[in-house]
């Protein structure tokens, strides 16, 4: 494969000089427009001089973006023929010929916004990779920061982070087991937002090359290109996000910090880039047990991938308690499961109770035949699942709370707590799109905007597809309902006494499956039409449009993956009938509870699709990735490259190459979504799996160090976001909480056996001797001469298959004590969100003491001011000023702090001087 590159100064000069300026002009270009077909010839000592450095063949400019494209060696040749007749030109050539009319209009006027640019191009027999390499030039970046109200240092501070565990230790003067010392630790700063002619106020500001992070220029160069139009702005043609959805390019990214992994040589650990920082004390396994590196995330990642991995890190530490407390009610149903006095009569009972046929064609059976079934129920069926039930909701609600004091903490730290008020932007869609302007109410600017009304309407019409969504998934439960009962009936009559005697069994957990692979298949289609109707529903900002798909998603996927689990807690066995009067459905006999109850079948299905699927996520996670960028290395790299490069000594690639072998990162909805769905299934439906929380905390701990690895090794890497917290997901937790409450207290009512083995240990016998028979109801007489058998069967009636009074007495006390446990956990809930305050003690007084700081310099600034114009004003009185000192401060003039300090690279980068200007008329809002 061969290596071509344009060279810089034929299209773009890093530092040109005007003809018609005295001085050098900073990022200025060349005017020439940049022709996308040019191409150098090879040369292999170019090739050879390529480091691995992310900067451009000059060895010291550096690479905020890359763009990239692949084409056909055929289209590189025949790029120039012309035809004869329109109607001749295949439709394929219409549509090269059309992307390569977008991509020069684009680079083009990338160009004319004053970005510096280099190309190279990477070929082989069956493919041409085209690599354009993107610089701002110091007076892009510095006006751009201005735009985005970019906040940047003022003044450094000590990084005070620090972990409750650490402080314990300290106390205690033992060494903390989760805590590691990692190199490069960020400082923490005083910042503002960036102004051109405050330059001198900030941090480093004579440093240009390192003045800007490498995650501030990378949002800087991301909006510059998300912005820029390319063709008609009434049909959305602007944009790089809509260019790659057009295959008019293959892929935009910045480049991630040299290679992971720690050269074999052993450098310092100070001399350790970000990515191996992060490799080496993050992503790999053996840091499973230590705290992870959030200020070093956030650094190289942003403070959105930040806030998720603390959230992810902060839900998976309070899973340990949660673990433990279920873990041992798991183990105290073991021991009541062995002393169980009814699973005892079950298991002794022998021909005692003859059962009544579960289906027209099926034979009678003995109860004492599902003893091991009903002892399995009784692990999860005691009355330790109401102490986890009511630990598991405050548990909930305490770990909100504390969530949001974490967040609170870290937003300000992050210089995050304003953002989504006052600091973001409106999305570079909404503002090429929107019809119309109007003023912020907060920042006083005019901003793109779209009436609310008709917003109100896409809303509408969206929630519209969404209920007949979900009415689709309901259409899909009926139908696993139903094959549970046509399989329950095909094994029964098998004739295989062992398939026979686990029909419902079998037909229950085959059911189980079958629904995993409907959910599955049903979230891939729901997904993708959530991301057009949030399109079209016009949000202004990114945290408003993600907000919005996440409650999209969010409903549709509660539906899907709870509706089962709710059927089984909630309906599965209400509606059956009594013999000789059976319920049907479609004409099919409605379900009823296997032999151990409904509780025992909820855990099986809460373990078959919540273990499952975390399975099924992990090892999706682990072997997908791996094979896709085994896949598109293997399609960049062919092998007669491979083997004329290795000969030569050429086989290093450069850093563009090799990000772009890794693969594209997706955002991080499908992580929280996974995460929330398993808080869903620990919270809602802790009272028949008291080892959920066991399994979502082994689940996690896997969880994090995946994510790390695919966010440091596998994904390129994604453009720096800021947020102030999680967002709608926090909204969402807390009503999963609220729903929990309610769920478990109808699931120990309605579902559990706790209550009518309470009720009858007070009216009958405290040691429960003879509950089974107490149970089960004769069969009406008249089913009984049919059969010519006397069978029993599991429900509170009397031999005319009325309900007996035993049935109301017990549906008092369940209505009872729903309304007890719900006021009794809700009123604690309450008590501890009263008791612990959303925002830290020591939060509170470190930003009031940042305010009067502020008040204390803004006045002390004002009569520094004062004093300065009243020397100017004598010094004026007493001296004329030469022509020449008209235009400015004295060379030799010593400038104070406050005093404006226009050099050469701020006037440079006035908005008065920037080219962006000159297309801003083709920008208007239709």
């Amino acid at each position: 494969m061969q290596q071509k590159k344009i060279k810089a100064d034929d299209h773009s000069n890093l530092m040109g000089e005007d003809q018609n300026a005295k001085g050098p002009s900073y990022g200025s270009l060349s005017q020439a427009p940049i022709e996308i077909s040019e191409l150098s010839k090879p040369s292999q000592a170019s090739h050879v001089m390529q480091s691995t450095a992310n900067v451009f063949s000059d060895g010291r400019t550096r690479i905020d973006f890359v763009l990239v494209w692949e084409a056909d060696p055929q289209e590189q040749e025949g790029q120039n023929e012309e035809t004869t007749a329109e109607s001749e030109v295949p439709r394929w050539r219409r549509a090269v010929d059309v992307r390569k009319t977008w991509r020069k209009k684009f680079l083009n006027k990338l160009q004319a916004t004053g970005i510096c640019i280099e190309k190279h191009v990477v070929q082989d027999e069956k493919k041409v990779v085209h690599y354009v390499l993107l610089n701002a030039p110091w007076s892009v970046l510095c006006y751009y920061a201005e735009d985005l109200r970019l906040r940047l240092p003022l003044q450094a501070l000590p990084n005070q982070a620090s972990n409750w565990s650490d402080r314990v230790a300290k106390q205690l003067g033992v060494p903390s087991l989760l805590h590691e010392e990692v190199p490069n630790l960020p400082l923490d700063y005083y910042t503002c937002h960036f102004k051109v002619n405050k330059l001198a106020w900030f941090l480093g500001s004579d440093e240009q090359d390192t003045f800007f992070s490498s995650t501030q220029r990378h949002r800087i160069l991301y909006e510059i290109l998300a912005t820029t139009p390319y063709g008609h702005l009434k049909q959305g043609e602007v944009g790089v996000d809509r260019l790659l959805s057009e295959n008019v390019f293959a892929a935009a990214f910045p480049l991630h910090e040299g290679p992971f992994a720690v050269p074999a040589d052993r450098l310092a650990p100070e001399s350790l880039t970000e990515r191996q920082v992060l490799f080496q004390y993050w992503a790999r396994w053996r840091k499973w047990n230590r705290y992870q590196p959030l200020d070093h995330i956030r650094r190289y990642f942003g403070e959105k991938i930040a806030l998720y991995f603390a959230w992810l890190g902060f839900y998976t530490g309070w899973l340990l308690p949660a673990a433990v407390v279920g873990a041992l009610v798991f183990i105290a149903g073991i021991f009541l499961m062995l002393s169980d006095i009814p699973a005892q009569e079950i298991c002794e009972s022998e021909d005692q109770y003859q059962m009544c046929p579960l289906c027209k064609e099926c034979p009678q059976w003995q109860l004492s035949s599902i003893c091991s079934m009903f002892k399995a129920g009784r692990l999860f069926d005691h009355g330790g699942t109401i102490f986890f039930s009511i630990f598991m909701s405050l548990w909930a609600v305490t770990f909100l709370e504390y969530w949001k004091r974490t967040n609170a903490t870290l937003a300000h730290r992050w210089d995050c707590s304003d953002f989504e008020d006052i600091e973001e932007r409106p999305r570079p869609q909404f503002t090429a799109m929107a019809p119309m302007t109007m003023e912020n109410p907060i920042t006083g600017a005019e901003e793109p905007y779209f009436p609310k009304q008709n917003r109100v309407k896409r809303v509408t019409a969206g929630l519209m597809v969404i209920i007949m969504m979900i009415a689709v998934v309901v259409m899909f439960l009926i139908s696993i309902i139903l094959y549970r009962a046509i399989i329950s009936i095909l094994v029964s009559r098998s004739g295989n006494f062992l398939f026979a005697a686990s029909a419902s069994r079998i037909a229950s957990l085959t059911g189980s499956v079958v629904n995993l692979i409907f959910i599955l298949i049903l979230s891939k289609i729901y997904i993708a039409l959530a991301h057009f109707l949030t399109k079209w529903e016009m949000h202004r900002t990114q945290t408003k449009y993600e907000d919005a798909f996440t409650f999209k998603v969010f409903v549709f996927q509660f539906v899907n993956f709870y509706s089962s689990p709710i059927y089984i807690a909630f309906f599965k066995g209400r509606f059956v009938g009594y013999p000789g009067h059976y319920k049907t459905l479609l004409g099919i006999r409605n379900e009823d509870c296997g032999a151990g109850g409904c509780l025992i079948e909820l855990a099986q299905e809460l373990l078959v699709i919540m273990v499952g699927k975390q399975v099924i996520n992990n090892v999706q996670e682990i072997v997908i990735p791996k094979l896709k960028v085994w896949w598109h290395k293997y399609k960049l790299r062919s092998k007669k490259w491979k083997s004329k490069e290795a000969q030569l000594g050429l086989a290093q690639q450069v850093p563009w190459e090799s990000n772009y072998e890794l693969l594209v990162c997706e955002g991080l909805f499908d992580e929280y979504l996974e995460m929330v769905l398993q808080f869903g299934f620990i919270t809602i439906f802790v009272a028949a799996c008291p080892l959920a929380p066991l399994f979502a905390l082994l689940n996690n701990w896997v969880e994090i160090r995946l994510d790390a690895q695919k966010f440091v090794c596998e994904y390129r890497r994604p453009v720096a976001e800021r947020a102030q917290g999680i967002g709608i997901w926090f909204y969402i937790l807390e009503v999963i909480t609220h729903l929990a409450v309610i769920s478990n207290a109808f699931l120990i009512a309605f579902t559990s056996d706790f209550l009518p083995r309470l009720y009858y240990q007070y009216t009958h016998a405290s040691d429960l001797q003879g509950y089974v028979n107490f149970t089960l109801a004769y069969a009406p007489k008249h089913f009984a001469s049919q059969h010519n058998v006397t069978c029993r069967y599991r429900a509170y009636r009397d031999e005319n298959g009325r309900y007996s009074l035993t049935y109301w007495n017990l549906l008092a006390i369940r209505l009872g004590f729903i309304i007890v446990f719900e006021h009794v956990v809700f009123f604690i809930a309450r008590v501890i969100d009263l008791m612990v305050p959303d925002i830290p003690e020591s939060l509170e007084i470190k930003v009031k003491r940042e305010r009067y700081l502020a008040k204390q310099a803004l006045a002390e600034n004002q009569a520094l001011f004062e004093n300065e114009g009243v020397r100017a004003t004598s010094s004026t009185m007493q001296t004329a000023p030469k022509d020449w000192e008209l235009g400015g401060m004295h060379e030799n003039q010593a400038p104070t702090q406050l005093r404006t300090m226009m050099s050469k690279h701020t006037v440079a980068a006035s908005p008065e001087a920037h080219p962006q200007q000159q297309f801003e008329p083709e920008a208007e809002s239709p």
